[in-house]
């Protein structure tokens, strides 16, 4: 049986790299050698090497980046591929210092990343804000309306910036969106950190250049079994500068990629070409065997489900524990899953998000359902309804430009007097890492209160200057 490696030039050349005896005078400095050091030390550094003088030549000679990102281009039918060791946050910024100058005007859905926020201060770009549907019935954001869109064409985007699927698994109607934009010549940008599976397996949802947009970005590491910090940009040259997005890729990745991220690009990438359907088929099967041998002991749904939204609308293989319905706090959940060696992705009051990939077997869904059903026994209560949470439900209001806001004069202010005043910081519950008030943003009571209330519900307060939030950074009158 062939392995990856035959067909993923990056996964090849780093095994080789191992296979074959080397006496390097080059960077890295622990040269594969830090144990004679220090063991631990060892451990950690010394399966690294370098894309430079690692996976290719000091001089770059056999291109073996370039063959790899031609297959990924080729697989997602992309005109254009890079692949990043720098996480969707450099990627994501690369793509939007592409877009236009400073001034230009971007179409962005609040439940938009911090990294997408950090980008726009970067750039100099202004948002033109959309805020998502909330679906009465669950509370969930579920993306962005084609109404929604079509209200601020008149302020002339250049460019539409979606997050999908949300951190919840929800999705827009995104062939209608990426129709209503073209129809404008506006191209659509998708940071689908979440999605790298989609597109493979008639079981989960299309891909976003499988449904017309223009630009792709994925974490590797999230859906798929990528390195940390592995990301993929794909992008159509239609409505697009490709060009200006390698110039822009380039200036702002490190100029010392790491190899195993790389390496695991392409050997993802290669899984997928090869097993993505088979593999992505039995995630969606065990994901949904789970979640009914746990519900089969509550007579209220207790987890998101694809049947709570419009076909093609949810991703099937998201977890997500709506805690409101048992009665009981996703944080006390959290908890004593963590006692049993149990780590979540995301909980808060009414929300645990469990994250399930291709690496999971019948075995771990199993022992993840016995031990969580115990607790949600021990924790039942009476259901009580969904809060919307704060990052989805704040429509905000625009004082200054979140660039002016990020170099402006700013003082530290005590919470009860900063009704009114102008945020200099992004401060966002993490995770999800959807911002609740951006640089440039009005602070009401609403925003001031609720995230006291969410940070005493044992939620982490990101960004913050102040994590106590006791004082707000804000601009100087």
């Amino acid at each position: 049986m062939s392995s990856l490696r035959d067909s993923a030039p990056l996964l090849d050349a780093y095994l080789s790299y191992f296979e074959t005896k080397r006496t390097p005078f080059t960077v890295p400095g622990h040269k594969q050698r830090a144990s004679r050091l220090d063991a631990g030390l060892g451990v950690v550094v010394d399966g690294d090497t370098p894309l430079y003088g690692g996976l290719d030549e000091i001089k770059l000679t056999n291109q073996t980046l370039k063959k790899a990102e031609a297959l990924a281009a080729t697989l997602w039918k992309a005109d254009f591929a890079r692949f990043s060791t720098g996480g969707s946050t450099h990627a994501n910024q690369a793509m939007i210092l592409a877009l236009g100058k400073p001034g230009d005007k971007v179409a962005l859905s609040r439940t938009a990343h911090r990294s997408i926020l950090s980008a726009f201060v970067l750039a100099g770009l202004e948002p033109i804000w959309l805020s998502p549907e909330i679906d009465s019935a669950t509370g969930v954001p579920t993306g962005i309306s084609v109404t929604e869109f079509e209200k601020v064409i008149h302020q002339k985007p250049i460019a539409l910036l979606l997050t999908e699927p949300g951190y919840l698994g929800t999705l827009s109607d995104l062939s209608a969106l990426v129709k209503s934009a073209h129809s404008h010549s506006i191209p659509v940008i998708v940071d689908a950190a979440w999605g790298g599976h989609f597109g493979f397996s008639p079981l989960t949802p299309q891909h976003c250049l499988q449904l017309g947009a223009d630009a792709l970005i994925t974490s590797v590491h999230k859906a798929l079994p990528g390195y940390s910090a592995s990301s993929l940009l794909l992008a159509q040259g239609k409505l697009l500068n490709l060009d200006r997005i390698e110039q822009s890729f380039e200036t702002t990745h490190t100029t010392s990629p790491a190899g195993a991220p790389l390496a695991s690009i392409d050997g993802c990438r290669a899984l997928l070409q090869t097993r993505g359907e088979e593999l992505i088929s039995q995630l969606v099967r065990n994901v949904e065997n789970f979640k009914a041998k746990v519900q089969t002991n509550f007579d209220l749904p207790i987890f998101l489900n694809t049947s709570d939204f419009a076909p093609g609308r949810f991703d099937p293989a998201k977890i997500v524990l709506r805690a409101n319905q048992l009665g009981s706090s996703g944080v006390e959940i959290e908890k004593k899953l963590q006692a049993q060696g149990i780590r979540v992705e995301m909980a808060d009051s009414d929300t645990v998000v469990f994250i399930a990939t291709l690496a999971d077997s019948t075995q771990e869904f199993d022992h993840l359902a016995d031990v969580l059903l115990s607790i949600l026994k021990s924790l039942q209560s009476s259901p009580r309804p969904t809060a919307t949470s704060l990052s989805w439900s704040i429509v905000p209001t625009v004082a200054i430009s979140m660039r002016d806001a990020y170099f402006a004069d700013t003082e530290m202010v005590v919470a009860k007097d900063c009704v009114g005043r102008i945020s200099a910081d992004l401060i966002a519950p993490y995770p999800p890492g959807v911002a609740v008030v951006a640089p440039g943003e009005v602070l009401t009571a609403q925003i001031l209160d609720g995230l006291a209330t969410t940070k005493a519900a044992g939620v982490r307060i990101a960004y913050a200057t102040d994590p106590s939030l006791t004082t707000y950074r804000t601009v100087k009158n």
